[in-house]
């Protein structure tokens, strides 16, 4: 046999003519058949990688599988990998063009995407949790283009993030409290910077008497909860019909009775549902956001509130009243770094919501801190020490 892909085809065609399902089990029948007198450790070497070509991400397998990898990215045949540090080529290629495109074609097709001429690219969830985007040519010029999002099943806990320099271990104490207080917040940053981590990590700090409904776009969230239910928006199929979008799931999720009401992102017009209701009494509900800085926070909401067709002075009403707690994370050389806890309080004639800091990671405690001190107290939480600016300080 010469190589993976001639074993491969030959497996694809036996399997054809007998018209069985590629499972494990029945690739290692069928290449024991084609390989001839091979050890057990090779034929099951062999097998693994003939179901990756057939059914699986076939030479980004490996990559998808590296508990370190966070993104795959295919630019043509070339193949880029981060492994937390940022990109760097990976040692892994495809023969041609033409490889790639039936490799993308082939994972859309096992989530149910249309990838074709006619519709040059898709957006998928694969099987393990990796998120699929793929865009063929014209569209992508020099492509196909592939990028993976590796999903990771085993959650981190507060004390992971701590070790690995995610969370300042003088500001644990300060989320443990908004947690506990049952303070409204979000997690933002940019892409790829750890939002959705720090979120599920926090989710797990919510006590076991309470029920978590999250909301999602692709289900990424995996909080360490005995109490999750879980809704994962929809696009639509071939035909072009049966999206379910995150608004139509806010408002299933509010019949759900639900503890804490958690949206995975907020990017349109869900927005508006979510500040409706954190403001008729769910307390303690939580999202991620993406922003630069904790800054844009404001801005960035603005927008998604004209998308739901909340004017602007309505829209910084419900915020203000709505969320109190701004969490911003940032990729850095050093990793993904938990940079800042603000608050948000109104500001000026207008009232305009306004994102304050009250600790940040590289001056400790800040203009907000007494403003946050106040949240926890009221709520009956005991205020963390490293709230208290030094006696003297300044903004």
């Amino acid at each position: 046999m010469t190589g993976y892909g001639g074993l491969a085809s030959s497996v694809r065609q036996q399997l054809a003519v007998g018209g069985v399902e590629a499972t494990p089990a029945t690739v290692r029948h069928a290449v024991r058949r084609e390989a001839g007198a091979l050890g057990d450790t090779a034929v099951l070497r062999l097998a693994d990688r003939v179901h990756d070509e057939l059914v699986g991400a076939g030479p980004l397998a490996p990559l998808i599988a590296a508990p370190e990898v966070t993104d795959v990215l295919v630019n043509g045949v070339q193949v880029w990998v981060d492994r937390g540090n940022g990109l760097e080529r990976a040692a892994v290629g495809f023969r041609d063009r033409e490889e790639v495109r039936r490799l993308a074609q082939r994972l859309a097709a096992a989530c149910g995407r249309r990838l074709d001429d006619g519709q040059p690219y898709a957006d998928a969830r694969l099987p393990d949790g990796t998120r699929l985007h793929a865009v063929l040519p014209p569209v992508g010029t020099d492509g196909p283009y592939l990028s993976l999002r590796t999903f990771r099943q085993r959650p981190f806990t507060l004390g992971d993030l701590i070790e690995h320099g995610t969370v300042a271990s003088t500001v644990a104490p300060v989320l443990v409290a908004i947690v506990r207080a049952r303070l409204a917040y979000l997690v933002t940053g940019g892409t790829g910077s750890g939002k959705t981590t720090l979120l599920s990590t926090l989710l797990g700090l919510v006590p076991p008497t309470e029920r978590i409904v999250l909301v999602e776009d692709a289900a990424e969230l995996r909080p360490t909860h005995p109490h999750v239910v879980a809704l994962q928006a929809r696009t639509a199929n071939v035909e072009g019909a049966g999206a379910i979008g995150l608004t139509d799931l806010v408002r299933q999720a509010l019949r759900m009775r639900p503890d804490r009401l958690v949206i995975g992102e907020c990017r349109g017009a869900e927005i508006v549902d979510l500040l409706g209701a954190l403001n008729t009494g769910h307390d303690g509900g939580a999202g991620t956001l993406h922003a630069n800085t904790a800054a844009d926070v404001p801005a960035r909401l603005e927008a998604l509130g004209l998308l739901g067709g909340l004017p602007r002075a309505a829209l910084h009403a419900q915020v203000v009243a709505a969320l109190q707690v701004v969490l911003q994370v940032r990729r850095t050389a050093r990793g993904r770094q938990l940079e800042s806890v603000s608050v948000l309080l109104p500001s000026g004639a207008q009232r305009l919501a306004t994102v304050v800091p009250a600790w940040r990671r590289t001056r400790g405690a800040g203009p907000g801190a007494t403003a946050l001190a106040r949240l926890l107290a009221g709520r009956g939480v005991s205020v963390p020490a490293v709230l208290e600016p030094p006696v003297g300080a300044g903004s």
